[in-house]
């Protein structure tokens, strides 16, 4: 695949590297604005979209966005798409979900997220991932950010805190979405670049 860049409709930088990361040939370089449209959607897809939609206002090439959460079964999905607004700071969060189940056993839950690739030609290109999991009983790790503290992944015993970045880069939800995206984009005629 020939080289590519797309604006990536978020100010999270780190995000941004990851992404490019993920998406091999490709440059993705944050959309730096003060004016993002608030995150009214319902699901993944709706909050991706509003951003990519937002993006093209201000870009006319390619334009990436993703929205992302962690749904916990026995808080019937919470935090969900709200994830990144369940408290005001990351560790807040964390010791939010963990306050919430407290006593409870059954503590599946999931990584879901959605990317939403918008080519200069108009057309709307999808990846999504998810990662099937339990959230920990403690907070344990220090690489990553967000729930990967209280996330363990199905098969591990370890949070992706404690399995680090470099598990992270190859198995997260992200990469997962990243992954089906590319399979996506293997069929898109890369006529405009």
């Amino acid at each position: 695949m020939s080289s590519r860049s797309a604006v990536f409709a978020s100010r999270n930088r780190h995000k941004a590297r990851e992404l490019e990361r993920l998406l091999p040939g490709w440059t993705i370089e944050p959309l730096d604005r003060d004016d993002y449209p608030p995150e009214t959607g319902t699901t993944y897809y709706e909050n991706a979209t509003l951003k990519a939609r937002f993006g093209r206002e201000h870009e006319p090439g390619w334009v990436l966005a993703e929205d992302s959460g962690l749904e916990v079964d026995a808080l019937g999905g919470r935090p969900g798409v709200l994830s990144a607004r369940y408290a005001p700071e990351s560790a807040q969060a964390v010791a939010t979900v963990l306050g919430e189940l407290e006593g409870v056993r059954e503590r599946g839950a999931r990584y879901v997220s959605e990317l939403v690739l918008l080519a200069p030609d108009g057309r709307e290109l999808c990846g999504t991932g998810t990662l099937e999991g339990r959230i920990a009983a403690e907070s344990a790790g220090s690489e990553g950010f967000g729930y990967d503290p209280i996330f363990i992944p199905e098969g591990e015993e370890q949070t992706v805190a404690e399995l680090g970045n470099s598990w992270k880069a190859e198995h997260s939800h992200r990469a997962r979405a990243a992954r089906a995206l590319l399979l996506v984009l293997g069929d898109v005629p890369s006529t405009t670049s």
